[in-house]
């Protein structure tokens, strides 16, 4: 095979190759809505898809603030902010939202968008939560229980919001902490804290145990810490172990005998999907503070795809404007460069399936903006190469010419952007990263397409033929 031969096989094979990449992502959002979620669900997904960002699927945009002042006064800022970062994404992670965007902005506020998630509510308890699990016996002494009587009578004021009113506490024995059950039980637990959610190996929902088939959160423990548990309740045996979360006790149940193994259920009447987020963030652990929802937004699915109308109808028109100059003012060599910005585009979309990268309104803008990147690169080999056979030149040598001496030019003008690309990913958030992949990606894939590829055209072509004036 001659060298163009192998050229242009690498060519044809990369085509085929990123025709297969995207065949998923075409076949993917060419499924209803109902079909897709039902799939999500059961994590269906195809493995390498272009997912859609928060402003084109729709979803759930939430700034959240760390409440630095409940943190341990020895516990640095930055590690806390990094900690509950990782929590949140291990429980988005497990719940199942395809390509979230976690991070952190300011000394203390974290982003989070969850794309696909409109159920906002559901989407800050997940989040939110402090998940703060602990195991702590229940004071049954007389005294305990005639303060927890007193209690009792306050009736709801008791507690001021989620606070021990000033009356109650006043009565509240001086070792005990008083906490409210479900359905307005109160109970009086001691101080002493034995175990906590930090020692569970696992959570999972289970459906067998609970009351009239009610699922129910079964849990485990570490080994060193089910030592624990198994003398905790061996010294307990006819006594109440409050189960507690985010000082909010859900059972209470009593210790009929020493429990081995160190596992356990946390009963609550819970619904399906309240188990089975309570089961994520315990698995996922305590955020090191609570965290207060600063700023909400949804973003609709209509909107969504009302975004992705607008930027497809407005990409079309603008790219049909430029294959219409191109050739109308370069003529067939138009049609070639016109071309390559096709392959370009082809090229592109297929790496950011590959890598998974996530579309956004920004990204679309970046990819426009490479494939007129692209279209300048050929402007500029096309005048380069004009100017080479008005100086009286043979065809072939103003060709090879032009290349060679259009390509520092092109290179110097893409290097630049890519630095700024680089920097405006570097020190970016959100959609401005998504701005700056695809403009890199871009711009990476037009080197290839407006140089190697549309050369190997003119080359092949005279090569075949006899050419004394060519269309350009």
């Amino acid at each position: 095979m001659s060298k163009n031969q192998i050229k242009w096989s690498c060519i044809l094979l990369s085509i085929v190759g990123a025709i297969a990449l995207l065949y998923p992502t075409v076949n993917w959002y060419s499924l209803d809505a109902a079909e897709r979620a039902r799939q999500e669900a059961y994590r269906m997904q195809p493995k390498y898809i272009l997912n859609l960002g928060l402003d084109l699927r729709g979803g759930t945009h939430m700034l959240m603030e760390l409440d630095v002042s409940k943190l341990d006064h020895k516990t640095d800022i930055n590690d806390a902010m990094s900690r509950a970062i990782e929590i949140i994404r291990n429980r988005v992670d497990q719940f199942g939202v395809a390509e979230p965007l976690i991070v952190r902005q300011g000394q203390r506020w974290i982003v989070v968008q969850l794309p696909g998630i409109t159920n906002s509510e559901q989407a800050k308890e997940l989040v939110g939560k402090t998940a703060l699990l602990e195991f702590r016996m229940v004071d049954e002494s007389e005294v305990a229980q005639k303060a927890l009587g007193k209690i009792a009578e306050l009736g709801v004021a008791a507690f001021s919001g989620t606070k021990v009113s000033t009356a109650a506490a006043k009565l509240v024995p001086e070792e005990d902490q008083l906490c409210a059950g479900k359905e307005n039980a109160l109970y009086l637990l001691k101080k002493d804290i034995p175990l906590t959610g930090a020692a569970l190996d696992t959570a999972r929902v289970e459906t067998a145990g609970g009351d009239y088939g009610m699922p129910v959160v079964a849990f485990k423990f570490k080994p060193e810490a089910a030592t624990v548990f198994g003398n905790l309740t061996g010294a307990n045996v006819g006594k109440h172990m409050a189960i507690v979360l985010d000082d909010v006790v859900y059972s209470a149940p009593v210790i009929k005998s020493r429990i081995g193994g160190g596992s356990g259920i946390i009963e609550g009447q819970f619904s399906a999907d309240v188990a089975r987020n309570l089961a994520i963030v315990l698995r996922a652990g305590a955020l090191p503070a609570p965290v207060n929802l600063i700023e909400e937004r949804t973003v609709g699915p209509t909107l969504g795809e009302d975004s992705i109308r607008a930027g497809i109808t407005s990409s079309v028109i603008g790219l049909l404007l430029v294959v219409i100059f191109m050739i109308v003012y370069y003529r067939l060599s138009g049609v070639v460069a016109c071309s390559a910005l096709a392959l370009n585009f082809l090229y592109m979309a297929a790496c950011m399936a590959y890598f998974k990268f996530t579309l956004t309104l920004p990204g679309i803008a970046g990819m426009i903006l490479s494939l007129a990147m692209a279209v300048d690169a050929n402007v500029l080999i096309f005048e380069r190469i004009r100017e080479e056979l008005r100086s009286g030149k043979p065809v072939r040598m103003a060709v090879d010419q032009g290349y060679d001496r259009a390509f520092r030019a092109i290179f110097d003008c893409n290097l630049t952007t890519v630095l700024s690309a680089i920097m405006l990913f570097q020190f970016g958030t959100g959609p401005i990263k998504g701005f700056a992949i695809t403009l890199i990606l871009g711009i990476c894939m037009s080197l290839v397409t407006a140089v190697f590829v549309t050369r190997l055209v003119f080359e092949s072509y005279l090569s075949a033929h006899p050419v004394e004036e060519l269309s350009i």
